[in-house]
């Protein structure tokens, strides 16, 4: 039987008979190393374009994160600010004349104490709203045992006192510094206040 021949077709016959490559076995090396090459570098390329991607996914999650965080610290300030709104009004609306009222004499005092010296024998003259009067003419009569003379004056708050000495004249007035401070409250809360 004759021996079976195969076709080959990755060389051709020389001359004598004998298959020759081809292609050279450098010019095959070659050819394995620059598709080495090119393999490697498009790998490179698709993972950095995979990582590049990741971070922009991930940039883009912690945004999305952050503002998330920041509606629901607001949502909650805002919870937080009108849950305490009444409880601060109220404060503002009946502790703080209360305090202005028992402060009122101590601050006379203060503002009289820088011109005790220079009044002599001059009186010193307080105006001030009659419901004011014994606190307040107690606390400068023990303080200072300078001559006075109280005028009582209803149309004045009972945080008012005008302190006059000769041609000068000084106001004391808490009612004001209160409703400031009423004023100054409300607002925050008024501004603070979801819309």
């Amino acid at each position: 039987m004759p021996s079976l021949r195969l076709e080959v077709f990755d060389s051709s016959i020389s001359s004598d008979g004998t298959p020759q490559p081809l292609v050279e076995a450098s010019a095959m090396e070659e050819a394995k190393i620059a598709s080495f090459e090119q393999g490697y570098s498009a790998g490179w390329e698709d993972a950095a374009a995979a990582q590049q991607g990741d971070q922009s996914r991930i940039r883009a999650d912690l945004a999305r994160n952050l503002q998330t965080l920041a509606f629901t610290f607001q949502d909650a300030r805002s919870h937080v600010l009108q849950a305490i709104k009444p409880l601060i009004l109220e404060m503002t609306n009946r502790l703080l004349p209360e305090v202005a009222r028992d402060a009122l004499a101590p601050t006379v005092l203060e503002a009289l104490m820088p011109i005790a010296d220079s009044l002599g024998d001059t009186p010193l003259i307080l105006v001030l709203n009659p419901a004011a009067r014994d606190s307040v003419e107690e606390l400068i009569t023990q303080a200072t045992g300078l001559p006075m003379v109280i005028e009582e004056e209803p149309s004045l708050g009972e945080g008012q006192v005008y302190i006059r000495f000769g041609t000068s004249e000084t106001k004391v007035d808490l009612t004001q510094v209160t409703s400031d401070i009423s004023a100054a409250v409300r607002a925050y809360f008024n501004l603070n206040t979801p819309t």
